[in-house]
């Protein structure tokens, strides 16, 4: 990572603290009272020994030293108390408003980008290097200013005491953050590597996770095990790197810090036997100066000796803002969110003028499209795979930037209020998401203003009855439709879509992965509940299209043909290619129907 862009990021970084300034300011400022509480715990003890060893003093005299001592040592400790609880609420509200960024983010970007990339990938940048992020806002910031504040108290204290120790610790105190910077350039590289080879790490091994099954089905598993051990002995690598600069930042700390601490006891030492005569003001060194100044030597370069511990805390900061700000950069074309609510919701028409659907990226993936969706029709669109067919999806409902006209009842879909024009859809795809709960709870979404009754009648409705019945609607969905079968996953889809009686269905291959008997209830649920409504199916099934209204052909982003199955089927085209290889299917499914 070069230079300007580390201070670029360091610079973001600050610029968040600004968020909870607040609780900065606590921090700092509990740590500057704790420096207070040193001095006069350093000069008690100073003082005791002084009086108990030089002056001979009875112990009952020294009561209320002891006592003030006790106070001092209670106030520090209070003082760490309030530090880290400080430092703890600084650093969760600042995570909690850059990962309101990043879900942002990804809700702007929609589905169709976040598909772009590995599930695993986007956990590691929502969670870990956001959590990574902690020790930075809540350690390292107000140690910055710690490291600064409080060696300048102390060496206020000191140079009116002895100049010559005050001048010891003036001019070692810089060699710590000298070297502490020479090591920590190279930690930030080291930790921002890291993070890519976690990010890689995480998403194989979901990935491989979710795909278990056909792994084993196609005797991979070798195969994608030396993946995951290539992405994890590139990992331990990495965090073996980020270790070995973070022991030898330690190091150097350390070496420096025992130096200058050993230089003034040398100092000290000398002077009470009477080799040195110099740093005094003319009234001699006594045991309280030698004591008073030797406590607190390791205490001068505690908090920069921490602000090295912690600033291995910045380096891991650092790598993480890289993936978080440059996804936050990301220069797209934004999808618009109108303010205008749907004209009519009793019947849905869509009209395309020469619509040019873009990538979040601003990639050309189809048109110009020109096409009619008729209000309480069905239209299918099909196509090979990589005609567009996803992407014209993804556009009418809202989740890809587009050119030219997207009509709505008349109502361009950019003006439209998106939360209003997606009440008005009930969608049921290929892939039917389940999300850990009961049946009722996937069926309603969790809305507990739906009774029994509608849940039934919408189970029966979708042929899912059978096997709800011998459950239950209190029967427990793991997730990703675990305890269910393929064929039971989409009948509780279809029933949800139901339920919300959207007069605009939308279905992506509802049947591509079941078996012939549940492709056949799906089927019939769906005709006989979305028989009145505006309907688009996306499918490759051609073979069962011979009752739709409408047939829209896409190829290589452009609709090549349009028209009903009669006349599709007699000219000649792409679609008539796609339904004489799709026969072979059709007669399949007729041999396992009459099986």
């Amino acid at each position: 990572m070069d230079k300007k862009k580390q201070r670029s990021l360091n610079q973001w970084l600050k610029e968040q603290s600004k968020l909870a300034k607040q609780w900065l300011l606590i921090a700092i400022g509990l740590g500057v009272l704790s420096s207070f509480f040193l001095l006069a715990q350093a000069a008690l003890i100073a003082t005791i020994l002084h009086q108990l060893i030089i002056e001979n003093v009875e112990k009952q005299t020294l009561v209320p030293h002891f006592a003030g001592l006790a106070c001092a040592v209670l106030g520090r400790a209070g003082c760490a108390w309030g530090r880290e609880i400080a430092g703890f609420k600084c650093g969760e509200q600042i995570r909690c408003y850059i990962r309101e960024l990043v879900l942002e983010k990804l809700r702007t970007l929609g589905p169709a980008y976040i598909k772009g990339k590995p599930a695993g990938t986007w956990a590691t940048l929502v969670l870990e290097q956001v959590e990574d992020m902690q020790d930075f806002f809540a350690r390292y910031l107000p140690q910055m200013s710690l490291a600064v504040v409080v060696p300048v108290i102390i060496l206020i204290v000191v140079f009116p005491i002895n100049w010559a120790a005050g001048l010891i610790f003036l001019i070692t105190a810089p060699l710590v953050p000298l070297f502490m910077a020479l090591v920590g350039m190279k930690a930030a590289d080291a930790n921002r590597k890291n993070f890519k080879a976690l990010q890689r790490l995480s998403g194989h091994f979901y990935d491989r996770l979710q795909s278990m099954t056909t792994i084993r089905l196609f005797n991979r598993a070798s195969a994608e095990t030396e993946v995951l051990h290539g992405a994890s002995e590139v990992f331990r690598k990495r965090t073996m790197d980020v270790l070995r600069l973070a022991f030898l930042s330690s190091a150097v700390l350390e070496f420096f810090t025992s130096i200058s601490i050993a230089i003034t006891a040398v100092y000290f030492g000398f002077s009470f036997i009477g080799e040195l005569n110099f740093g005094h003001y003319g009234v001699g060194i006594t045991l309280f100066t030698g004591l008073f100044i030797l406590i607190l030597a390791p205490e001068f370069y505690q908090p920069l000796r921490d602000l090295g511990t912690f600033y291995h805390a910045k380096a891991q900061a650092v790598g993480a803002a890289e993936s978080i700000v440059d996804f936050l950069e990301i220069e797209t074309k934004q999808t618009s969110n109108g303010s205008r609510p749907l004209p009519s919701q009793e019947h849905i028409h869509i009209q395309a003028n020469d619509l040019e659907i873009f990538s979040p990226e601003g990639t050309k993936l189809a048109g110009p499209l020109n096409f009619e969706l008729s209000a309480g029709e069905t239209t299918a669109l099909v196509g090979p795979s990589g005609a567009g067919k996803t992407s014209l999806v993804n556009a009418i409902l809202g989740f890809m930037p587009y050119q030219g006209q997207l009509l709505i009842n008349g109502i361009e879909l950019n003006e439209l209020d998106n939360t209003t024009w997606r009440q008005v859809i009930s969608w049921v795809g290929q892939n039917p998401l389940l999300l850990h709960g009961t049946i009722r709870d996937n069926v309603t979404l969790g809305k507990h203003d739906i009774d029994d009754h509608a849940v039934n009648r919408v189970l029966d409705q979708a042929y899912a009855s059978e096997f709800v019945d011998e459950h239950g609607l209190n029967y427990p969905i793991s997730d990703r439709s675990g305890g269910l079968s393929v064929g039971q996953a989409q009948r509780i889809a279809l029933a949800r879509a139901m339920l919300q009686n959207g007069q605009f269905w939308l279905l992506d291959e509802p049947t591509a992965s079941l078996d012939a008997k549940s492709e056949k209830l799906v089927n019939t649920g769906i005709e006989k509940f979305a028989a009145s409504k505006t309907t688009l199916m996306v499918t490759h099934q051609l073979a069962y299209l011979k009752n739709v209204d409408s047939i829209l052909v896409m190829d290589k982003g452009d609709i090549v043909q349009s028209g009903n199955y009669q006349t599709l089927s007699q000219t000649s085209g792409t679609f008539k290619d796609m339904l004489s290889s799709n026969l072979d299917q059709l007669e399949k499914y007729k041999g396992d129907l009459d099986a």
